[in-house]
């Protein structure tokens, strides 16, 4: 009965906070409310029609114009379809690379697509979503070109919006990468690979394998510190990402210090609620790529809780080899409690998250 008393307690101290998404993949959702909020004053500074586009003659490359005043000529769906108004670019790249096109600080709902003989080559809807870059604004980042070969870009919206827009089309520098060493307890979970199953620690994620998750709540030193090392990823094409779920227990103090470093960017999240009614995140941070971020935890000893780590990016990043990166959690303040608990007790708690 202590450890239920303590833990009402601590979704009080928490609180609920705004849902994040949780998932492996992005879920796309998207109405038309905001349409024609920002039409603009078409100026001529702006791309051609599709037969007679501007021609870039090198990158780095950029533009001002407004759609207003072109014709809707073509479409790629990715993931919504459009009537809107395009305006067209060609370009003929010099050299293989790497290449962003950015409507960064656009001033209506944009979409972006690039064709290369004809083909759809590379598309993007939405890549931003706030008060800097804009709302529902388009980044193509890291798009690959060949040599010789000819893009023709497409400045275009969604839902007939049409507007101001700024282009701006740069060579992509992959960064140098980022890799960690971690001697402490291993995390364990299989190999990720394509067409792999999540049934290791997959949480609320999983719930085809009875939502697991992993049990670091006696894994802790006798000083309550622990060294977790863990490994995330994507697998189906990197197109989907890992999350692990798990359980710790706050110690005698009654405060859990948990700092997270990976060698790709990482969320942290500190959950509530139950994988049936719904979770919450009640506390987050980001960290990687090795650059650690630090959260402090408060609860009653002996309190379970639950703690989430995965990717930010629903996908595998430009110059991401492989399926998997490492990652590590240092946490002090954790179980024993000052008075010995029966597993049971917390293995009853553990179940209702199930």
């Amino acid at each position: 009965m202590r450890f239920m008393i303590a833990l009402v307690m601590m979704f009080v101290l928490f609180g609920s906070a705004a849902a994040a998404d949780l998932g492996n993949n992005r879920i796309e959702t998207k109405n038309t409310d905001h349409i024609g909020m920002n039409p603009g004053t078409p100026d001529g500074r702006q791309g051609g029609e599709m037969d007679i586009p501007f021609l870039i003659e090198g990158i780095p490359f950029s533009d001002t114009g407004n759609t207003g005043g072109m014709i809707d000529e073509y479409d790629v769906v990715c993931p919504y379809d459009s009537n809107s108004p395009d305006a067209w670019y060609s370009w003929t790249a010099a050299a293989d690379m790497l290449v962003n096109i950015d409507l960064c600080g656009s001033e209506y709902d944009t979409k972006v697509y690039v064709l290369t003989d004809g083909a759809e080559h590379a598309c993007n809807d939405d890549a931003y979503y706030d008060d800097i870059c804009g709302y529902y604004v388009s980044l193509i980042e890291a798009m690959p070109v060949t040599a010789g070969a000819t893009y023709m870009i497409a400045v275009d919206g969604y839902g007939g919006d049409s507007g101001d827009y700024i282009l701006d089309i740069s060579e992509f520098i992959v960064p140098p990468p980022c890799f960690l060493t971690c001697d402490g307890r291993p995390e364990g979970e299989p190999e990720l690979m394509d067409g792999y199953e999540d049934t290791y620690n997959g949480g609320c994620n999983s719930p085809e394998y009875d939502n697991p998750f992993l049990d670091l709540t006696e894994a802790a030193n006798d000083n309550g510190e622990l060294t977790f090392c863990g490994i995330s990823g994507w697998y189906n094409d990197n197109q989907t990402r890992d999350t692990d779920w798990m359980y710790v227990a706050v110690g005698e103090i009654g405060l859990i210090e948990w700092t997270l470093d990976a060698e790709y960017p990482v969320y942290g999240f500190l959950l509530g609620g139950y994988c049936d009614s719904g979770i919450t995140v009640d506390d987050q941070i980001t960290a990687g790529s090795c650059m650690p971020a630090t959260m402090v935890i408060q609860g009653s000893p002996g309190n379970v809780i639950m703690l989430w780590v995965g990717p930010t990016e629903y996908h595998g990043p430009p110059g991401f080899v492989g399926h998997e990166f490492k990652y590590i959690g240092d946490f002090t303040g954790l179980y024993p409690p000052i008075a010995p608990v029966d597993k049971v007790s917390i293995d009853s708690i553990k179940s209702l998250y199930r």
